[in-house]
């Protein structure tokens, strides 16, 4: 893979020189040009220069869906820093992990997220912060925003990354354990970047949405950083809510590239558009990641929205993102596709030696998205990376046209008497049973059988079913020993920012439910 280019800040001269008077992003009733773009990252670069940023530097940016976020993270990376976003959703303790693994002095976040680091000057080493957002007390620690863009100037810093420097940080949602930050580098993006590009033929033309959390690989790489390559505007959404606006602006923008996770389209799906919407949306591709997409969602989908293919991929924050995509010519239903260009994607045992085609094996990946490795983790790093494949953790199988199907988890593999039972198998048929909107199974252990399927269901609006209706429904899809032997029916299932149900705190809190269902 030629790579062009050495870092982000080179697209940023490239698109205000070549398409300097053209939209670059839309946010509220504002339209940012590429050459204003370039003047608010050359002039905040300039500020974080002066209070002692320097090439290497780890800057942390707590900061919500916003042109802010966008101009921080191309500032820091412009002298050579290292961006790491975190998760907006985190809590004071976890946000302080992060900041003392990273051994960071200065925060950039946003006013409105106070109240989650409302002591963390006590946990930490930060001392500065520059807030995104109206702040009362203005001084040497406590810096706005709004007043470095409006008072410093904009002349140039000269200290450049090259492409196998590193250029962010993404901690891991830590299922077990505390998160790690998995180290991407300027090449890791870039492959990325360009596969994509191949795959979805992107021109100045294009216009992305940006709705889903800024701080997620899936959003930086595929709502940010590729249409930058691209010269494409951005159309940003500071939050997901109300959801009518992002339908809105998709529309009132033409938006072309419409990006979401598994929760959007299944509600897209159900939901009831005006009829115009149909006739005059421009969304050429519709592009899911972050989480699985069930089947049935992707039925339902693409039932109703004939115009644009619903792209569904497969990809970890260790791969800067994106591993592999279906492909608008030949979508497998079920699949996310084959492997994007440069990447190699194998499916193996416990001893890591490859396994025939449409065996089921661990999927482990090759190429220039895998990360460099975990940030201060070399024992993490070395068991995960080995000679160069990345052990993904998650269980899997390719065909004969290398299109890769996943089946679960490593972890979230139940083995009852010896049998292996894929808790997506037994999820997929739940979710075609009417009234049910969203299922997750996970294992229970048990004396006789070693552990036991047991499903936590959230049902549609108004609905109810009982459990020996859909045990009898399981029962014509499935064999005896996959049908869940509980089933929990519950308000909401817990889930992270993106959307992907939190096995973990279902398996914590088994006992509770167990408790509740036998009281009930």
């Amino acid at each position: 893979m030629e790579y062009k280019f050495n870092n982000f800040y080179e697209l940023i001269e490239r698109n205000a020189k070549e398409y300097k008077n053209k939209p670059a992003y839309f946010i509220d009733n504002k339209k940012v040009t590429w050459q204003e773009f370039k003047k608010l990252v050359d002039t905040f670069s300039r500020a974080l220069h002066l209070m002692g940023v320097k090439k290497g530097d780890k800057i942390p940016i707590l900061l919500t869906n916003s042109l802010e976020f966008i101009i921080a993270m191309q500032a820091i990376q412009k002298i050579g820093a290292v961006v790491v976003p975190i998760n907006t959703f985190l809590k004071e303790e976890e946000i302080a992990f992060i900041l003392n693994d990273i051994e960071a002095n200065m925060l950039i976040a946003s006013k409105k997220l106070s109240n989650n680091i409302k002591n963390i000057r006590e946990k930490t080493n930060v001392k500065k912060i520059i807030w995104e957002g109206d702040i009362e007390k203005v001084d040497e620690n406590n810096i706005s925003f709004n007043e470095i863009i409006s008072t410093f100037d904009s002349h140039e810093v000269i200290d450049t990354p090259k492409l196998d420097d590193l250029a962010s940080i993404i901690y891991t949602s830590g299922t077990t354990g505390k998160p790690k930050g998995a180290m991407l580098t300027y090449k890791n993006i870039f492959s990325n970047i360009l596969a994509i590009n191949e795959l979805i033929k992107l021109t100045s033309k294009d216009r992305f949405i940006a709705y889903l959390p800024m701080f997620h690989s899936f959003t930086m790489t595929v709502n940010l950083l590729l249409p930058m390559y691209s010269a494409s505007p951005v159309v940003i959404i500071r939050s997901i809510m109300p959801f009518s606006n992002i339908i809105k602006q998709t529309l009132l923008k033409r938006v072309t590239i419409f990006t979401g996770v598994p929760d959007v389209y299944s509600a897209l799906s159900r939901a009831k558009l005006p009829f115009y919407f149909h006739w005059f949306n421009k969304v050429r591709f519709y592009i899911s990641g972050a989480a699985p997409l069930p089947g049935e969602v992707l039925k339902r989908f693409s039932k109703k929205f004939k115009k644009a293919k619903l792209l569904e991929g497969y990809g970890l924050s260790e791969t800067s993102p994106v591993v592999a995509v279906n492909r608008a010519e030949l979508q497998k239903p079920g699949s996310v596709g084959p492997a994007i260009p440069g990447v190699e994607i194998k499916i193996v045992n416990d001893e890591l030696e490859e396994v025939p085609i449409g065996e089921v094996g661990e999927i482990i990946v090759k190429g220039d998205n895998v990360m460099k490795g975990y940030y201060k983790r070399e024992d993490a790093t070395k068991e995960t990376i080995i000679n160069g494949w990345l052990l993904t953790g998650d269980i899997g199988k390719l065909d004969e046209d290398g299109y890769l199907y996943i089946l679960d988890r490593k972890k979230d593999l139940i083995i009852s008497k010896g049998v292996n039972i894929y808790p997506r198998e037994i999820e997929e048929v739940c979710l075609k049973y009417p009234g049910v909107k969203e299922c997750a199974v996970v294992g229970k252990k048990d004396e006789n059988l070693g552990e036991i399927p047991v499903a936590f269901i959230e049902l549609e609006d108004n609905v109810k079913i009982g459990e020996l209706e859909l045990k009898k429904f399981l029962k014509k899809h499935l064999a005896n020993y996959k049908i869940p032997k509980h089933i929990y029916f519950v308000e909401d299932l817990p889930k992270n920012a993106t959307g992907k149900v939190l096995k973990r705190k279902l398996r914590e809190n088994l006992e509770k439910y167990i408790q509740e269902g036998e009281n009930n």
